[in-house]
């Protein structure tokens, strides 16, 4: 325990000391969250570089060994974008065409669930269910052949030491039956109950250390605390104190001829067991993982929720067990309870598995991919329906306690501008109620500080001609738009196209560098159309390489529902509403969620 105490540590330092800066306050190291916000058109820059990928890399390897109540999931899933987001630089048709890249990056993630569990069908559905924004027919069959080779690699290479592929292989030799539907469903409603109790214990504990300046600004201590609570309290316990996987393991076996006297087959004492040793190492798990998840270290939830699923169907199964054994012991007793327990009806282990299902489908609200995710990691393909139910009654219990899934809480509290693909815009709108009106640029000089308040909220345009540099760079310096429309002038409107905040920076910077007759007063032309310059005076600007001259528009009366559908499938940051040509205002993710929060108040 103090040698995993030091290396939960050293990873905690190479990742706060040498991510970009500002992720030690705002940004956990699930990455899950954030994935999904990059898929759907987000940039976070930095965080798909190559100095991520080297020292989140490092931090997984300490944090996974460290004993740590986390998983591995998210952050090879991280991983594996950065590796398809690296490569796909050496390929300019990808590197430089964003919507191509967000294919390469769903195909990553279907990799990294592929390798992180073995499991390349559930790595495939998780990309579709769960990470991706948009999800077209060709990126699903070339997620499908990452996840291949990433599961061929991975059964070459070995890494579980098992020559499978699945991480937790059972056989059970046995059937369920229809009776045992009841406590399957039970561990479903559990799996809603608790899920929903994490994601809102954890949330509460992570905007208490967003906003609190010792917590947030010490992570490192923060993680030394962590580790020292894990490793004092899980030392006396036998099921916490192994690793996460051999406590899994341990809990999905069966229960052979031979009883061992410490095993959880030992009938005479299973339930002092269950609700003694296993009943502490569940509220420990559950207690510790709140505080775990978010700390400043690679650290995944996959695992951990399915320990505790584990854990809770364990004893679920066993106290069955003890059910069935005397109902079977009474005379007279229904056809129901005739059969032979752990053989024919009553494994605890398959209840351990179903739990297990239960409490991640409770955190995370996924369905399809978590049942194949689930019969691929056990490779037991005939408990499909129990999972199925269990999953099933997971989500429906937790949607009706809260209707965002851990990943999807966080992009909220970090205020990720995301809109749901799987939500549904409930207001009957049109673009010119949500958009951001344009206004009339002014001069800063002329403008009182009310209108400067106004400027920072409303859109600001560029004429195409007539504008300065010093006006190009004073407008910049009062708003913080990442972009603006070009029109062709104040008066008419008319658009032209659409600049980049980041590219009229990187211009005027290298034409104040490289160009020494363009100075303060020299004229920005986004036209053809530029004059001569005259001897000994200024030099005019030439822009309008840097042009988009076809931004994505709509009309004021296009209905919302339609505005919505294009950030979606086109991944887009904002749109133009325009009228007959003419700039109205600007949509943005940020703008349409900032409706919806408005009129749910109302």
């Amino acid at each position: 325990m103090e040698r995993a105490g030091r290396s939960s540590t050293l990873g905690s330092t190479d990742e706060v000391e040498l991510e970009p800066s500002g992720t030690s306050a705002t940004i956990h190291l699930d990455m899950t969250g954030e994935i999904k916000c990059i898929l759907s058109g987000f940039v976070i820059r930095g965080y798909l570089g190559k100095w991520t990928f080297i020292i989140k890399s490092v931090g997984l390897i300490l944090s996974s060994a460290s004993g740590l109540s986390l998983g591995k999931e998210g952050p090879m899933v991280h991983l594996a974008c950065c590796i398809g987001n690296i490569f796909s630089y050496l390929f300019p048709k990808y590197g430089l065409n964003e919507a191509k890249k967000r294919e390469i990056l769903s195909a990553s993630a279907a990799a990294g669930v592929s390798v992180a569990f073995g499991a390349p069908i559930g790595g495939v559905l998780f990309s579709l269910e769960e990470a991706s924004y948009y999800f077209p027919l060709k990126t699903m069959w070339r997620s499908f052949f990452c996840a291949l080779v990433a599961g061929i690699i991975l059964r070459f290479v070995n890494p579980f030491g098992s020559n499978q592929t699945s991480l937790f292989h059972v056989d059970y030799m046995m059937k369920w039956t229809f009776i045992e539907l009841v406590p399957f469903a039970l561990l479903g409603l559990f799996g809603g109950i608790i899920g929903s109790l994490f994601i809102f214990a954890n949330i509460r504990w992570s905007r208490f250390r967003k906003n609190s300046k010792t917590l947030g600004g010490n992570p490192i201590y923060e993680v030394m605390i962590i580790t020292f609570i894990t490793a004092a309290i899980s030392y006396f316990n036998p099921f916490t104190r192994k690793s996460a996987l051999s406590m899994i393991q341990q809990l999905f076996d069966r229960c052979e001829d031979q009883v061992d006297e410490d095993s959880l087959c030992d009938q005479n004492k299973a339930l002092s067991i269950a609700f003694g040793q296993l009943l502490w190492a569940l509220i420990f798990k559950f207690i510790i993982t709140i505080f775990t998840f978010g700390i400043k270290v690679p650290c995944g939830l996959f695992v951990p929720s399915i320990g505790m699923g584990a854990i809770a169907g364990r004893i679920l199964g066993i106290t069955v067990d003890q059910i069935f054994r005397a109902v079977q012991a009474t005379p007279g007793h229904s056809e129901y309870f005739t059969c032979q327990i752990g053989k024919d009806c009553v494994m605890p282990g398959l209840y351990a598995m179903v739990g297990a299902a239960a409490v991640l489908g409770g955190v995370t609200r996924m369905t399809v991919s978590l049942v194949v995710i689930m019969f691929e990691l056990t490779g037991s393909l005939e408990f499909i329906v129990p999972t199925m139910v269990a999953t099933m009654f997971s989500k429906w219990i937790g949607d009706g306690i809260s209707k965002m899934g851990i990943y999807e809480a966080h992009i909220e509290l970090n205020g990720y501008p995301f809109l749901d693909s799987k939500g549904e815009y409930p207001y009957s709108t049109v673009a010119s109620q949500v958009m951001r009106p344009s206004i009339h640029r002014q001069v800063a000089d002329e403008m009182s500080m009310s209108d400067l308040r106004e400027l920072k909220n409303e859109l600001s345009v560029i004429t195409e001609s007539g504008m300065s540099l010093g006006d190009l760079e004073s407008l910049l310096r009062q708003t913080d738009f990442n972009g603006f429309p070009v029109v062709v002038s104040q008066n008419s409107m008319h658009l032209v196209g659409f600049i980049t905040r980041r590219d009229i920076l990187l211009a005027l910077h290298t034409a104040r560098k490289t160009q020494p007759y363009v100075v303060t007063n020299s004229i920005a032309y986004f036209s053809d159309g530029v004059p001569d310059s005259v001897p000994g005076g200024p030099a005019p600007l030439r822009l309008r390489k840097i042009l988009d001259m076809a931004p994505m528009t709509v009309t004021d009366q296009t209905p919302m529902e339609t505005v919505i559908d294009m950030f979606r499938k086109l991944g887009l940051r904002q749109v133009l509403v325009t009228k007959n040509g003419k700039v109205l205002g600007i949509i943005t993710k940020k703008d349409i969620l900032q409706f919806m929060r408005n009129k749910n108040s109302q």
